[in-house]
């Protein structure tokens, strides 16, 4: 469980996952000077009910995580997240939604052929370049 700590006020725990998501819609939307709020439900442990602050430009946020290895980040998630932000509640959170962005293109890995030093034919991928010197003007 990372940990959420604005200023010295408050404190709360949220998965990795889900912390990282907030990190990025909180960091983007304070990068851009918008101040706004973000609420959540507390634990029972703790007493129960529901939790708002303010966020703004000068908050000191420090995002504490458990892991070591950054999650992968679902696009659809954080745009869910952007858009609650964007309303009249403010930021809270929502289920994460199935990742709808396409992932990476996966390519066969580049073969690269060295030349030699033989007069052979070089490769069908192209000419290859032996020497540095520069071509006679024709």
């Amino acid at each position: 469980m990372g940990k959420f700590i604005v200023e010295t006020l408050v404190r709360v725990e949220f998965e990795d996952r889900l912390l990282s998501h907030l990190e990025r819609v909180i960091t983007t939307k304070l990068r851009r000077n918008e101040s706004f709020t973000f609420s959540w439900k507390d634990d029972i442990s703790i007493g129960g009910g529901r939790t708002t602050i303010w966020l703004h430009p000068n908050s000191n946020i420090l995002y504490k995580f458990h892991g070591s290895r950054t999650p992968h980040i679902n696009r659809a998630w954080v745009q869910a997240l952007t858009l609650t932000a964007a309303g009249p509640q403010g930021l809270h959170v929502v289920p994460e939604p199935a990742d709808t962005w396409p992932e990476a293109e996966t390519r066969e890995p580049m073969r690269f052929d060295m030349a030699s030093d033989s007069d052979e034919e070089p490769p069908s991928h192209g000419p290859v370049i032996v020497t540095s010197e520069k071509p006679a003007d024709i």
